[in-house]
């Protein structure tokens, strides 16, 4: 995996705030699930874990092939409390696009709500400042919470809309609709089994689309 120059100033960036404890309920707001702590720790060092991201955009095919892509999170060899996430056009060209205390989980989740949360900035032309302050604010509200069995082992399905009733939706171009949906399960090394976001065209179609699905696990390199 190639080595990022400015990890740590995109870790600091993908910061949405300290999590807090998950509620048992029907809904439940979505950090209680999405940003739980502890989801590395029955993740041995020497494992790779391998994911895949797609990004759907009709109307720019070039900006969706450079976003998709592969993500690997390995720990670092010379810091057992740390792993980096790398990016990458496949498994095999990956480079770090940031690193994070182990201790606190898989920054799958912080990675993911960041990119949609640039991706529309570019995309609108809206302000990333004000895009990541309404996504917080939906992370912290109730949303449904859906239980789910996956391959015969028990999983959870968030789901919630981060620009409902929000007074500028109707000046985001189609991204006040967005949906962001997250699978996790204890059986998925990592703990999430996919993360998607999406903004419907308004005819049946897709506006733009992102989503990150777990692949496996394989021995480190």
């Amino acid at each position: 995996m190639k080595t990022g120059l400015k990890a740590a100033a995109l870790a600091a960036a993908l910061a949405l705030g300290a999590p807090f404890a998950a509620a048992a309920a029907e809904t439940a707001a979505p950090y209680a699930l999405m940003f739980r702590e502890g989801t590395l720790d029955a993740v041995a060092h020497d494992r790779v874990l391998t994911y895949s991201r797609k990004v759907e955009l009709p109307a720019d095919a070039e900006f969706a092939a450079r976003s998709s892509g592969a993500l690997r999170l390995a720990f670092a060899e010379e810091a057992e409390d740390e792993v980096r996430l790398g990016f990458g056009p496949d498994q095999q060209s990956t480079h770090v696009v940031g690193a994070f205390p182990a201790s606190v989980g898989n920054p799958l989740a912080m990675y993911h709500m960041e990119t949609v949360t640039r991706d529309m900035a570019r995309l609108t032309g809206g302000s990333q400042f004000y895009i990541r302050n309404r996504m917080k604010d939906a992370l912290t509200r109730p949303a449904s919470v859906e239980q789910l069995e996956l391959d015969g082992a028990a999983a959870q399905e968030v789901v919630f809309r981060p620009f409902e009733g929000d007074p500028n939706a109707a000046k985001m171009g189609g991204f006040g609709a967005l949906e962001i949906r997250a699978v996790m399960s204890e059986a998925v090394p990592g703990w999430y089994r996919s993360l998607s976001a999406v903004a419907p065209d308004g005819k049946g179609g897709v506006l733009y689309s992102s989503e990150i699905v777990f692949d496996g696990r394989e021995a480190g390199q």
